[in-house]
């Protein structure tokens, strides 16, 4: 068994998919790249040089839109290589190994994927780092290294701390508690939490807590969306100006609307573009209900040769 690292790019006619990143990037961080190959890394452990061919045009590529390769040359090249963080799912990865088991059943693997992008090769490195900061999201990735193949990275657990004194806490405790965990809840809902646990006869661990303060941010997010909003500061920054032209726009329409004196808020931005619609008369196919959490619409249908709405 050996481990391998294959490049799956896709040819000329097919490169969709970097083409369209290419414009993004250009657009949104106001660069002037000429250049852009993305390419599917897959480091690939526990395989027979057999197991390699029978898969690469079966599982990783596809023989008339793909080209996969056992290496490539960077020798000069600018790029950035980015894979996930250990103990986030890859699902990339994960249906790699499915399809792999299809041709070998019994094949003891492990796959990893990665992205790489290489740009035009006089981009500096401020180039460089500005797509990264775009590309990167280090809640779920990270910078791979090209030059390591191995499979020994792993997320770290640790045991979970059971909360000792939880439920003696009160009063002034419970704010400075929200406060140096940072919770979303209040001192008043953390009491209720306090409450509960103590009925229960113990403290909880923070994973319990966690889960519930998740939850309870989610079931307090609308409260944050009708928050009144007393003053609104646009950074400077390359999208000040269309970031402006909306905030005017935004202000033109709550005018014709007539919610002009209602408070400033994200559910006001969040639907104000239906209101509009409605107001000048272009939604008539919308379905107006008591249900907040969803929309419909009507539309004409053909059911057995009757037009049903």
């Amino acid at each position: 068994m050996s481990n391998y690292r294959i490049f799956v790019e896709k040819h000329p006619e097919f490169q969709v998919e970097a083409k369209s990143l290419l414009g993004e990037l250009n657009e949104n961080l106001q660069l002037e790249l000429k250049t852009l190959r993305l390419l599917n890394v897959y480091d690939l452990f526990g395989f027979t040089p057999e197991l390699l061919e029978k898969s690469r045009y079966s599982v990783f590529g596809e023989i008339v839109t793909d080209s996969v390769t056992d290496s490539i040359d960077l020798d000069g090249a600018k790029y950035i290589a980015v894979e996930y963080l250990p103990g986030q799912f890859d699902q990339r990865a994960a249906s790699a190994v499915d399809c792999v088991h299809l041709i070998e059943p019994s094949a003891q693997i492990s796959i990893k994927s990665s992205k790489l992008l290489i740009v035009d090769a006089d981009a500096s490195e401020e180039t460089l780092e500005k797509i990264r900061h775009y590309y990167i999201n280090p809640v779920e990735s990270r910078t791979k290294d090209l030059s390591k193949l191995a499979d020994t990275e792993h997320a770290a657990v640790k045991p979970v701390p059971v909360l000792e004194g939880f439920r003696s806490m009160s009063g002034d405790d419970l704010k400075a508690y929200c406060k140096k965990m940072g919770l979303a809840m209040n001192a008043d809902d953390l009491a209720e939490v306090v409450r509960y646990f103590t009925e229960e006869g113990r403290d909880p661990n923070e994973t319990e807590l966690r889960i519930l303060d998740t939850y309870w941010s989610d079931h307090c997010r609308h409260t944050t969306f009708t928050t009144e909003l007393e003053s609104i500061d646009v950074e400077d920054s390359f999208i000040k100006e269309d970031i402006d032209g909306t905030m005017s726009l935004y202000m033109k329409m709550r005018a014709e609307t007539g919610r002009e004196k209602k408070g400033l808020n994200l559910m006001d931005m969040a639907t104000i573009g239906a209101k509009y619609l409605r107001k000048h008369g272009l939604l008539d196919d919308m379905e107006v209900s008591e249900e907040n959490n969803a929309c419909s619409v009507f539309i004409d249908v053909d059911v057995d040769g009757q037009t049903e709405r």
